[in-house]
């Protein structure tokens, strides 16, 4: 029993297709559109020739199972055919009306996958238009995506196979995505690409088998082009540019010459540069203190995080002034208290490529709270 099968219950006259192999013993049955887990020893096959031989209610379509393959006769005998007469209430024999064919698929680009083997089927784009058609194909699975083949259709072409895919792993089919942009020669409009994602779905795969155009085989086939890529520019025109108007050399002279001689009385003259100042070494102790920063006062109701961007401006000028000035060291005094502004400067100096070592200064002077830099 493989994916794809036409089953019945065998406690009653339901009938559906296989849609999954759960495990060994039990399989997902679908049963007018709703999956059910079965046990296979409740199930039976049931061959498609059973209609035309006993008659019997049609599957919906989205139940009917792919054709299976007949097994070929032995050589020199044809294969067993099936009953093809049924019995009236008269007790005439009739022949059963064929069914009717589907109508052939309308102009646009597929995906087909045909059958090689009653479980092999492989991939190809079919382009059933009047245009080339750029294509690249490719399977997502995941949220990961992974191109597989690109290049281009010509007018009813099919292209090289593109994949393979087991009916038996039906239920894990990656989703197949398909780019495609037209192209025709000397066509009066440009057209965006169309992308479009194929999910396979047991309930409406088996329904999609028909006559795939162009290699006129019967496929499973989907349509990729159901709403036809849009116009993004206004059809061209034959018309040709407009010219320039013409330019007077003379008087174009006359207007560059203006330009570069300038009006005397428009011109304004360049400001003065201002001299540069001379930047002034930093003391050798700077203290960071904030009355030392701030001795006129007017600190009352600074945050901490305040406090802290004052100190660390101004540990950032002195130490700036002292690498212009090409002194050897400097010395920061910056207290002892909770190690905030300590760890601060410790960490800018750690990143300063101009820096030799830092250490802690004089113990017997400051105690903690400063730190001696030595410059390069």
């Amino acid at each position: 029993m493989n994916i794809g099968d036409r089953v019945r219950l065998m406690s009653g006259r339901e009938e559906g297709i296989v849609t999954r192999i759960l495990d060994q013993n039990l399989v997902e049955v679908t049963i007018d559109d709703f999956p059910v887990p079965v046990l296979r020893s409740e199930l039976v096959l049931v061959a498609a020739e059973e209609f035309k031989a006993f008659g019997g209610s049609e599957l919906a379509p989205s139940q009917v199972a792919a054709p299976r393959p007949l097994k070929p006769g032995k050589p020199g005998k044809p294969a067993a055919a099936a009953p093809t007469t049924t019995t009236t209430p008269s007790g005439s024999s009739t022949t059963p009306a064929k069914a009717a064919p589907a109508p052939p698929a309308p102009k646009g680009l597929y995906l087909a996958l045909v059958q090689q083997t009653s479980e092999l089927l492989v991939a190809h784009l079919i382009n059933n238009t009047d245009a080339d058609v750029l294509f690249t194909f490719g399977e997502e699975r995941g949220g990961q995506y992974r191109a597989l083949a690109a290049d281009k259709l010509a007018p009813k072409t099919v292209s090289q196979p593109l994949g393979h895919r087991h009916l038996k792993d039906f239920d894990q089919w990656a989703t197949a995505v398909v780019q495609l942009l037209p192209s025709q020669l000397n066509a009066p409009t440009l057209y965006d690409t169309l992308l479009k994602r194929v999910s396979f779905k047991a309930s409406s795969f088996y329904s999609s088998r028909r006559e795939a155009p162009v290699i006129k085989r019967e496929a499973y086939l989907f349509q990729l082009d159901e709403k036809p890529a849009a116009p993004i520019a206004v059809p061209l025109t034959d018309e040709a540019p407009k010219p320039a108007p013409a330019v007077d050399p003379v008087k174009l002279r006359d207007q560059i010459a203006d330009k570069l001689r300038g009006d005397a009385k428009t011109v304004v003259p360049a400001p003065k540069p201002e001299p540069v100042k001379a930047i002034v070494a930093p003391p050798h102790e700077v203290d960071l203190h904030l009355e030392a920063l701030k001795p006129e006062g007017g600190t009352e109701g600074l945050s901490n995080t305040a406090v802290l961007e004052l100190q660390t401006a101004a540990f950032e000028d002195a130490l700036s002034r002292a690498l212009a000035t090409n002194m050897h060291e400097i010395i920061f005094i910056h207290g002892v208290g909770n190690g905030t502004l300590r760890k601060e400067l410790h960490k800018r100096l750690s990143r300063n490529r101009d820096i030799k070592f830092f250490e802690e200064a004089r113990k017997e002077k400051f105690g903690y709270g400063a730190t001696l830099v030595r410059l390069k």
